[in-house]
């Protein structure tokens, strides 16, 4: 008969590594701390790829974090030298992110009504655009967040990449890549093309726009 495997003086009373409280949120449904821990890493890095790291430290890329719920993303951008404006519509999310610290500046905001005396290098909404159900509301809130790109900067949003509309229970519904394109080409932003998480059965991934004109 084996002995007990000795506890980790580390581990939390549900058996997870304790620490990084704005983990643990936001992947698929069943993942424990640890696998929301490889989800986020892994979407941060190709955030990272994404934005870029600047040439200098006075060229330091501006990015806006649309819905940015815990921080998670807006504070691991902050870490890496990128100048950070982030903004979520509950009080209570922004309380606790600018309680934590970390660099970015946090505003109490709607996607749809922020506004900005500078545009951005990089327009970040990550897991939030298929939580809007509401057609209108959806529109609005992408166009505005569009008009916030600066010349040659990148709006990026995440979905799946179905051909059509996907509803997933009550409170998810996926959009294809055209009505993205049909709300923001308009305004001067090119398609660039989809890039999957691809972390376990994951669809949703990064659809990317660039400002050209």
């Amino acid at each position: 008969m084996s002995e007990p495997r000795p506890r980790h003086p580390l581990a939390s009373g549900d058996g997870r590594p304790g620490g990084h409280e704005d983990l643990g949120r936001g992947g698929p449904d069943g993942l424990d701390r640890p696998g929301n821990e490889i989800f986020d890493a892994l979407r941060v890095a190709e955030v990272l790829r994404i934005a870029g790291d600047g040439e200098s430290a006075n060229d330091r890329p501006l990015v806006l974090d649309a819905s940015c719920g815990e921080g998670h993303f807006a504070r691991a951008l902050a870490r890496c030298g990128h100048l950070v404006d982030a903004i979520d519509a509950g009080p209570s999310a922004v309380y606790r992110c600018r309680a934590l610290g970390g660099g970015p500046r946090y505003a109490v905001a709607e996607m749809s009504q922020w506004r900005s005396p500078w545009l951005y290098d990089v327009v970040l909404a990550v897991d939030v655009l298929f939580r809007v159900l509401d057609d209108a509301a959806w529109r609005a809130a992408l166009v505005n967040l569009g008009s916030l790109v600066r010349l040659t900067g990148r709006l990026v949003v995440t979905d799946e990449d179905a051909p059509g509309r996907v509803a997933r229970g009550d409170r998810v519904l996926h959009r294809p890549a055209a009505e993205y394109r049909a709300a923001v080409e308009p305004l001067g932003l090119r398609y660039g093309g989809f890039t999957p998480y691809r972390f376990r059965e994951s669809r949703v991934g990064f659809h990317v726009f660039t400002r050209t004109s």
